[in-house]
């Protein structure tokens, strides 16, 4: 059975398959709200630098003809492999025109987590085969580290400027051009060529290429069409238009537009397209925070007036928990919350909806392989709990695991998608893009049930992963990268990575271990010693926040396979017999 959007939802305009994004989002031509009376659509924070609809205009025709001169690079020779560059960065104001520009000149972004090692962002330089890196001042010795690993040289590494405060006196570089270098220099550059496209080329080009761990495995590189991101931002634009227009106020001709938070990471799916294109496109202000500071994140919700806050679970439970301090601050400007990445429980938005009343507590289920959101609770139909329901354009369907179609409600089974969103599989990687792209449906590895809610409509509730992802705080953690960086400690000789929960991430990752004969009979030492193992390689989201403890043998199938099932229920069992207190 295909599971379809309400029949209340209006039909998605036509998704256009010949422009690049950048076009798309500059250009009033595909249903943008129009660029002269758009707020700015990125203002920082912090110093409240701010651009304009057609400031960014500007940003980006120049910029792309500094990066052309500075490449080599010509919009219609080569391909967009021939073009790869990285950004490795906090939040900026910068991050997405420099992404446009890119486009510009039909080239491809890779954005990589600002919370990577050296090791970790060697791995996607390396496999996206990035041409240059840009990078900011906090984050610079780390992606020196990982450009010299892949030969990537220092004059390739750029820089992304970020507010004075968080720089604690340091100076920028002199060796290393900025975004602002670059745009300055377009000024005097030739106008560049424009990018011609036939009939179906945003469908098949790479725009994006985000590294996700998938339904399992080593991060991949997600390839994400141009089409993929503009289908994705019209089905956000479309679902939630017929409640805009009721926010409009008498008198007022203009559609209405928003002040948003930009706060969540740029480089992860929820940002990048939730927050960086789709509330530009319907007009919206973001505003800019380069990283999660309660203090300074409060503020700039009462300077700005923000009034839709676009958030994660753990950000929501720090908020519950520092209720005295939000008193102190003026958030009566803020009309409700987004949240993603990770489930936000009942009982927690039940919290938060007595705290603030009048707070429209929304929430939304994604991949990056969705490019995105799939479903989202609409601003009148919510449903504590659920993940809302199917965005147009979207169909779903819920099948068991022997493979049998699921017709009734409230009956769990591995979700399948289909939408002109779902991206063209990952790179250099067949064997994961035929697991999870199939026969046109793409397999979340998350169970999921349908629910009608009191107004009939039906509901999308995300029951437990399939997949054996770990998420702390929205980030992914493939536990079999864990497994095989633990398995080069002396001390151990077999392992095996569980979630286990966590009141502030969400989940954190747990470490079972069989000692090999070389480990010590200090046990408070070797546990030590593994921890700092991961510590010093891995980002600090996959650190072993769930503690190691050792084990005589690690649960397989006769074929070889972790049954890590078994430590999830001993885990839980554990757990409520102490009470959730272990």
């Amino acid at each position: 059975m295909v599971f379809h959007p309400p029949s209340w939802t209006r039909k998605v305009p036509h998704i256009p398959d010949d422009v690049p994004i950048c076009d798309f989002m500059l250009q009033d031509l595909h249903g943008r709200h129009p660029l002269g009376y758009s707020r700015d659509p990125f203002t920082c924070g912090l110093t409240k630098k701010s651009y304009s609809a057609l400031d960014v205009v500007d940003r980006v025709d120049y910029l792309s003809r500094a990066l052309a001169k500075e490449f080599g690079w010509h919009p219609n020779q080569g391909t967009e492999w021939d073009k790869v560059v990285a950004v490795f960065s906090v939040n900026t104001i910068d991050t997405v025109p420099l992404a446009w520009a890119v486009h510009r000149l039909n080239g491809v972004l890779t954005p990589a987590n600002a919370a990577y090692s050296a090791d970790e962002l060697t791995h996607q330089l390396r496999d996206s085969k990035a041409k240059a890196l840009f990078t900011c001042l906090p984050l610079l010795s780390t992606a020196l580290a990982a450009a010299a690993k892949v030969g990537l040289p220092k004059e390739r590494i750029y820089l992304l400027e970020v507010p004075e405060i968080i720089l604690g006196g340091a100076k920028q570089p002199a060796e290393h051009k900025t975004v602002s270098y670059f745009v300055e220099e377009g000024k005097s550059l030739r106008a560049l060529e424009k990018v011609k496209w036939s009939s179906g080329q945003g469908a098949r080009q790479v725009a994006f290429l985000c590294y996700s761990s998938g339904t399992s495995g080593l991060p991949k590189g997600v390839m994400i069409s141009h089409r993929n991101v503009i289908a994705n931002v019209l089905q956000i634009a479309t679902y939630e238009s017929d409640w805009r227009e009721k926010l409009i106020e008498p008198g007022n001709q203009s559609a209405y537009t928003d002040v948003v938070l930009n706060l969540l990471p740029q480089s992860h799916i929820y940002g990048l397209v939730v927050i960086c294109h789709a509330a530009p496109f319907r007009g919206d202000q973001t505003i800019v925070l380069p990283k999660f500071d309660m203090k300074q994140f409060l503020s700039a919700i009462q300077d700005f007036r923000i009034a839709s806050l676009f958030l994660v679970p753990p950000i929501i439970i720090n908020m519950l928990r520092n209720k005295e301090l939000l008193n102190k601050y003026d958030l009566s400007h803020v009309r409700g919350i987004f949240t993603g990445a990770a489930p936000l429980g009942a009982e927690t938005a039940a919290e938060l909806q007595k705290q603030y009343p009048k707070w429209l507590i929304r929430q939304g289920y994604g991949l990056t392989e969705t490019c995105t959101v799939v479903c989202s609770t609409h601003p009148d139909h919510i449903f504590l709990g659920s993940s809302g329901c199917l965005l147009p354009g979207i169909e779903a369907r819920i099948v068991s695991a022997d493979g049998k179609e699921i017709t009734e409600y409230d009956t769990p089974g591995e979700l399948l998608i289909r939408s002109p969103s779902v991206v063209l599989g990952y790179l250099n990687n067949e064997k994961a893009t035929k697991e999870t792209f199939q026969d046109g449906w793409m397999h979340t590895g998350d169970e999921a049930v349908i629910r009608r809610s009191p107004q009939k409509a039906e509901h999308v509730f995300i029951v437990d992963r399939i997949k054996e992802l770990i998420k702390v705080k929205g980030l992914q953690v493939a536990p079999a990268e864990l497994e095989a960086h633990l398995l080069a400690h002396p001390a151990v000789a077999d392992c095996t990575v569980i979630a286990v929960p966590d009141d502030s991430a969400g989940e954190v990752p747990k470490a079972f271990v069989v000692k090999s004969s070389s480990a010590g009979n200090d046990d408070a030492a070797t546990v030590a010693s593994i921890a700092k193992h991961v510590q010093d390689h891995k980002a600090r989201h996959k650190w072993l926040k769930g503690g190691v403890e050792f084990i005589d043998a690690i649960p397989k199938s006769p074929s070889g396979k972790i049954l890590r099932r078994f430590l999830r229920d001993r885990e839980k069992e554990l757990r409520r017999k102490a009470g959730g207190k272990l």
